[in-house]
């Protein structure tokens, strides 16, 4: 079974969803419209399913491995690389002055979904690369702008992330590889750093890594935290590359998933000193790096969305071609495919509904963001900029945690031959594990959204998302169809449930923050589902009037199937999230520690 990206759904989304025609009234975004969308949507497919997609099971079955100090990537992985470097697709939606195609995230997002339903080991290497960007680009003076972001861009070089080490995993106040200041303006850094994705491999000519480290000297705990610049390859004046640098991998984990991509165990200064170099100011790092962390988790809720693209092509598939009993209403004389049954086809539609429901999020997020950067209106800027850091926990964490439950859903339809590597759904369901923990956790994703998203302004933001489920709702309430009918019903209890849970974290602030985040994990689950619910509900009304009008009944009609399916069984799960963060705080902390 080979991946066809879903090109179709993508470029709905973007024109029914999240307006990128009315970002192209942004002066830089004027030239991407629907019509280049589709353009680049369509040769992005191509490179995906021609090149990339035909390495993902070879990358599982022969992995990247260390030797030496060098890390060799799966056979193919070098030469795919390059064609993906050589058609612009590392820079598309970086500025043009640095080499980059300035297109807007809203393109780029649905690019990036393709890549990772292809390859999500080999795509973790752009990925990498585009935050390191997003840093230098942020941080950066003009002379390390000018240095490494055209060879990121262009592919020659990669970038990587160095937060965690040993002893400091989420908690970064712990990180204690240290910075020495050297005359000539340049620092030495010592230390170890773990899980440093793409961190050794040879698919580039060379690698910057951002490193976290301390100044001697700085503040303890997160403020004394500073970000360096400190390449594999030290870069000379006329920017040729010079000698090694004293940063090596030193090995490389063996993990449950996504094994062609190599996570590296990096050493700095064994030999003397790695040298680096200062981005931006001292002790501000971690505001710098959350600069990537940030680009980083909305990658990597696209991620989800894209492994569950996949495992949802793959199953289909499999229950066309697999004959397995009569079915119960006797539609076929004798045993029929499995998709035939229908809890086979509950578990396909559910897989369905939640990829499409997380892309239409997603994509609707992406176009905030693009709104948010370049809007010429301050207003404008801001509002979207609001909305958008409220959306990137929902993207992160519920896609991450529905990804795992789709390819779940993936081994299942496959049966027992699910549970046997060579058929490849096993696959997805052990890549998808990652997702929730990198990149900060799901608990992680849900404090952001209590604390800073809800406790801080007192559910403000989420209030003001629900007036706008509430003005959708109305719109259903207009039509006559049972479909229509039906998403009214469950949005308008899954908004209930979103404002009452809002409402309990924002009052148990000051009495008890247990309280409050005793429920953050489910309260990011029901902010989840009820804002990507909404999104289907805005589909199943374009679809509906397209239908109307004749406009392509095969897929509007599938997409009102898909909407009312979610909105029966996937949105009738808030009620249950919400009794729990409202009523069942006091459970989760009730059993003495001793007791465990």
């Amino acid at each position: 079974m080979t991946y066809r990206a879903p090109v179709k759904d993508m470029l709905f989304n973007m024109k029914e969803l999240a307006g990128l025609e009315s970002l192209t009234a942004i002066p830089q975004f004027a030239d991407y419209g629907i019509d280049t969308a589709q353009a680049v949507l369509e040769e992005c497919a191509k490179l995906n399913e021609d090149v990339i997609a035909p390495l993902n099971f070879e990358g599982d079955k022969n992995p990247s491995y260390w030797k030496d100090g060098q890390v060799f990537t799966t056979p193919g992985f070098k030469q795919a690389f390059k064609q993906f470097a050589e058609g612009g697709w590392q820079g598309l939606q970086h500025p043009p002055e640095f080499g980059g195609q300035g297109l807007p995230k809203t393109i780029g997002a649905a690019c990036g979904e393709m890549i990772n339903s292809a390859n999500m080991s080999f795509a973790l290497c752009p990925l990498l690369t585009d935050g390191a960007i997003e840093a230098l680009l942020t941080a950066g003076s003009d002379e390390q702008r000018a240095t490494y972001i055209p060879k990121l861009i262009d592919g020659s070089w990669t970038g990587t992330m160095n937060l965690t080490e040993p002893q400091a995993g989420s908690d970064l106040a712990l990180v204690r590889t240290r910075a020495e200041p050297q005359p000539d303006g340049s620092y030495k850094i010592f230390g170890t750093k773990i899980f440093i994705t793409y961190g050794e491999h040879d698919m580039s000519e060379n690698i910057v890594h951002l490193v976290l480290a301390r100044v001697q000297g700085a503040p303890e705990g997160v403020k004394g935290i500073s970000l360096f610049i400190v390449p594999k390859f030290m870069v000379n004046a006329d920017g040729s590359l010079g000698a090694r640098n004293d940063a090596h991998c030193v090995s490389i984990e063996h993990k449950m998933g996504i094994k062609a991509s190599p996570t590296a165990v990096l050493q700095f200064g064994d030999h003397g000193g790695a040298i680096g170099y200062l981005v931006g100011q001292e002790n501000r790092g971690l505001e710098y790096m959350f600069i990537m962390m940030n680009a980083a988790r909305f990658g990597v809720g696209v991620q989800g969305i894209a492994v569950a693209e996949r495992a949802y092509q793959k199953a289909v598939s499999y229950a066309r071609d697999r004959v397995q009993s009569r079915p119960v209403d006797g539609s076929v004389a004798g045993s029929a495919a499995i998709i035939h049954h229908p809890d086979v086809r509950r578990m396909l539609m559910t897989m369905r509904s939640l990829t499409e429901g997380c892309r239409a999020m997603s994509l609707v997020a992406a176009a905030a963001y693009d709104a948010a950067h370049h809007h010429p209106d301050a207003e404008t800027r801001k509002q979207n900029q609001a909305f958008y850091e409220f959306m990137v926990p929902l993207v992160k964490g519920y896609s991450t945690e529905m990804s795992l439950e789709v390819t779940d859903l993936g081994v299942q339809v496959h049966g027992g031959m699910g549970f046997i590597e060579e058929t490849g759904a096993a696959q997805y369901y052990r890549d998808a594990k990652i997702l929730t923990i990198y990149e900060g956790t799901t608990a992680i994703q849900a404090n952001d959204l209590v604390g800073r998203k809800t406790l801080r302004d007192g559910g403000q933001m989420v209030k003001a998302v629900a007036a706008q489920l509430a003005a959708t709702e109305a719109e259903l309430a207009t039509r006559s169809s049972a479909a229509a009918a039906a998403m009214r019903k469950r949005l308008a209890q899954g908004r209930e449930a979103l404002v009452a849970s809002a409402e309990f974290i924002a009052g148990q602030g000051k009495a008890s923050m247990n309280a409050a985040f005793a429920g953050s994990v489910p309260y990011l689950m029901l902010a989840g589902n009820v804002v990507a619910g909404w999104q289907l509900a805005r589909a199943l009304m374009v679809a509906e009037d397209k239908l109307a009008a004749g406009e392509d009944s095969a897929f509007m009609t599938a997409k009102i199937a898909t909407a009312r399916f979610y909105a029966e069984h996937i949105l009738t799960r808030a009620g249950g999230l919400r009794d729990a963060i409202v009523e069942g705080a006091d459970s989760v902390t009730a059993l003495a520690l001793d007791s465990f």
